[in-house]
């Protein structure tokens, strides 16, 4: 990318975008959320194998077509994770899940996110953050909005 360390949370979607090859799940993140970039780059450097595409799903062409289609307002909410072969279709901390199993320095913890309790647990700690993300991290210049969508 190019940028410094500390400016990185700051990139365009459209530049935190990776092919998706085969055998290879697709990750639709918020591109428009710092915390977000921030967390999808994280992920990214640790997924050694390259299991994981990463898409803005704030650009519509980065949203692929499925059965049934994936609700913009969800996409909203939660990231989604798009299985190697287009399913499962998952979202929130079942996302998480998936990709904890893939990247080697989460396998250990992966197990550990089916115990009993843990699923419902993840799931309100991820809503909650995903709720709050906008203000989880200092915004470019103090200021954390989102772009008003283009009428091209």
């Amino acid at each position: 990318m190019g940028m410094a360390k500390d400016q990185e949370i700051f990139v365009a979607p459209e530049e935190v975008v990776t092919p998706t090859l085969p055998g290879q799940a697709l990750v639709l993140f918020d591109g428009f959320c710092p915390f977000c970039r921030l967390s999808m780059n994280c992920i990214r450097r640790l997924d050694w194998f390259g299991a994981l595409a990463w898409r803005s799903f704030r650009l519509p062409e980065n949203v692929p077509p499925t059965t049934p289609p994936l609700d913009p307002v969800r996409l909203e909410e939660e990231m989604h994770l798009i299985g190697p072969t287009g399913s499962p279709i998952l979202h929130g901390f079942g996302a998480f899940r998936y990709m904890a199993w893939r990247v080697p320095l989460l396998f250990p913890l992966a197990p550990l996110l089916y115990l009993p309790g843990v699923p419902w647990l993840g799931q309100k700690a991820y809503q909650y953050i995903a709720k709050n993300r906008f203000g989880m991290l200092p915004c470019k210049d103090g200021v954390c909005t989102i772009p008003p969508k283009s009428t091209k």
